[in-house]
């Protein structure tokens, strides 16, 4: 169905190939996943497929790419719609109309469907998605994981013969997130269609792949094979295939099932073993450490707010009370929340309960209904911007909300005047959180995990007391992720205080010291992330899964124990 051959894309102004030597096809009726770390050509890859790149993003591509015995060289996107359906890492990208139900039917209109069929999709794909309560709502006031819901049934109502996905579960939380792909296996099984699909999170998808590309390093021929057989030799791998390859399981399980029946000897060895747990919040270290590992690089601390000297406020952030209703909705009611300095907490609970808006409390983007909220002193929305900024930093689920110079070196270098920060301080948070990006590299022609990565840059190049990060790991691999939580857990142990709204329950069992689960608004759960995830099944990490009823939750922990 689609077929690869010898394919390399450069894009103008670029001197090396985003890819090269890409040589494989995908059967019709298969669920191919592709693999690799972030910045391959993943991204350039399924653009190809329905004619994007080149047609679109320019550049020069050489050797052939068919799909359904269609060229895309000569085939323009428009001319492939009837058979391709792609959803790109930004829904926002694709919306044409305001509310849900007239987006599910635009793609039909376009083609010329019946009235009737075009009625009886949109309803099947409400169902299918469970969006049926959404279906009048305007675009504009979902959540990001709403959102990417309604953009993935945007491309299904027209039926297309191949689906293209690029990070569909990215900002989904776990339940619809096994919603999503529970839809996509039976559109393979059922209907024959045929969907190529990249995603970071691998421990939502490997285990329902029919075969994995894996793209193992920028330039490098892809690697085309068996799931299991290619984690095995892969640089990005799930965490239940990283516990086996600690324990030497093979051949290396790729579910949480396959793990649990390997894994009584792994239980019998960590019997009576402690269990590692992150340090306790603390924000008096005699000595703390610099941030990062980058060799002489400048230690900023963050700069005193303006005004009478007073004695500091006992919470990094404190939320009583509040009630916050955005339009028709009631996003938050009865929230209390007070958050320590040196303290990570892990904002978690399905798309649409309120943790964005939480988020966006805390930084003053919203004033309350009812209630207080005060971030240490400053109580955020009767702050001045350029005052707040040295108190509390927001890095957005669009990233491009920060970004607005044409190169990343000119966004370094306002980050570090906006933060009264030495020069350069910026450029090395970035080089040490995601190597390899240029200065020269215009914001919007990176891929949505480097720019969520530049963004992340400029909030802590101010190094503000209270962080908040809403969705900090969509679009990075796993060393990304990894060398973000080393970033994070030096500045939570330089006393910085950490909220992360997140459906990543690997990171919250990596970093959070507390999760608090939110539900309609409402916070129904908040306690030490140990106790809080393993007793929910759609928020426990794999690890937690397969070492269950002890409160293990990552591999680390493991590693550590054994050693």
């Amino acid at each position: 169905m689609i077929r690869f051959e010898n394919v390399s894309v450069t894009y103008d102004g670029t001197a090396e190939p985003a890819v090269q030597g890409v040589d494989f096809e995908v059967p019709e009726g298969e669920l191919v996943l592709l693999a690799g770390p972030s910045g391959v050509g993943k991204s350039t890859v399924l653009g190809a497929v329905g004619g994007l790149v080149p047609h679109f993003t320019g550049g020069t591509l050489r050797g052939r790419v068919t799909v359904a015995g269609r060229g895309t060289r000569t085939h323009k996107p428009r001319e492939l719609a009837d058979v391709v359906g792609t959803v790109g890492q930004d829904p926002l990208a694709h919306f044409v109309t305001d509310t849900v139900e007239d987006e599910l039917a635009y793609g039909m209109e376009s083609l010329g469907l019946a009235p009737d069929v075009m009625r009886r999709r949109v309803e099947e794909t409400l169902d299918l998605l469970g969006l049926a309560g959404l279906r009048s709502r305007p675009i504009a006031t979902l959540s990001g994981g709403q959102r990417q819901r309604v953009a993935i049934g945007s491309v299904l109502t027209p039926h297309p013969e191949v689906l293209v996905l690029d990070e569909p579960t990215s900002a989904l939380d776990p339940a619809a997130a096994e919603e999503v792909l529970a839809v996509l296996q039976r559109l393979v099984h059922d209907l024959g269609t045929t969907v190529l699909l990249a995603e970071h999170r691998l421990e939502r998808v490997v285990q329902y792949a029919d075969q994995v590309v894996l793209l193992p390093a920028p330039g490098a021929a892809p690697v085309l094979g068996a799931p299991a057989d290619v984690m095995a030799v892969s640089p990005v791998f799930p965490p239940v295939v990283d516990l086996g390859r600690l324990a030497g399981w093979s051949p290396l399980p790729l579910t949480v099932r396959d793990a649990r029946r390997r894994a009584a000897p792994l239980r019998e060895r960590l019997a009576g073993r402690e269990i590692p747990r992150p340090a306790p919040p603390t924000a008096l270290l005699p000595a703390p450490p610099a941030l990062g590992t980058a060799p002489r690089r400048p230690r900023l601390r963050a700069k005193p707010a303006p005004g009478p000297t007073a004695a500091p406020a006992p919470y990094a952030a404190e939320v009583r009370s509040l009630a916050v209703r955005r339009d028709r909705v009631q996003a938050l009611r009865h929230v209390d929340l007070t958050v320590s300095p040196g303290e990570t907490v892990a904002l978690m609970g399905r798309n649409g309960a309120g943790k964005s808006t939480l988020l966006s409390a805390l930084v003053g983007l919203v004033a309350p209904t009812s209630g207080t909220v005060r971030a240490g002193d400053a109580v955020p929305h009767r702050t001045a911007p350029r005052d707040l900024v040295r108190r509390v930093g927001l890095v957005p689920q669009e990233p491009r909300d920060l970004l607005y110079a044409d190169t990343v070196a000119d966004e370094c270098a306002a980050a570090d005047r906006d933060a009264d920060a030495a020069p350069g301080t910026c450029r090395a948070l970035l080089t040490e959180l995601l190597p390899g990006v240029t200065d020269d590299a215009h914001p919007r022609d990176l891929s949505e995990g480097q720019r969520l990565t530049l963004a992340l840059s400029v909030v802590l190049t101010a190094r503000p007391p209270l962080l908040l990060l809403d969705e900090p790991t969509r679009g990075l691999d796993y060393a990304a992720k990894a060398r973000l939580a080393g970033i994070l857990r030096s500045l939570a142990a330089e006393g910085h205080a950490i909220v992360l709204a997140t459906h990543d329950v690997e990171l919250a069992a990596e970093l959070a010291h507390r999760v608090v689960l939110l539900a309609e608004g409402e916070v129904i759960a908040d306690g030490p992330a140990a106790d809080v995830v393993v007793a929910s099944p759609a928020f426990a990490p794999q690890v937690a899964k397969v070492l269950a009823p002890r409160k293990w939750l990552t591999v680390a922990q493991v590693r550590e124990a054994l050693a």
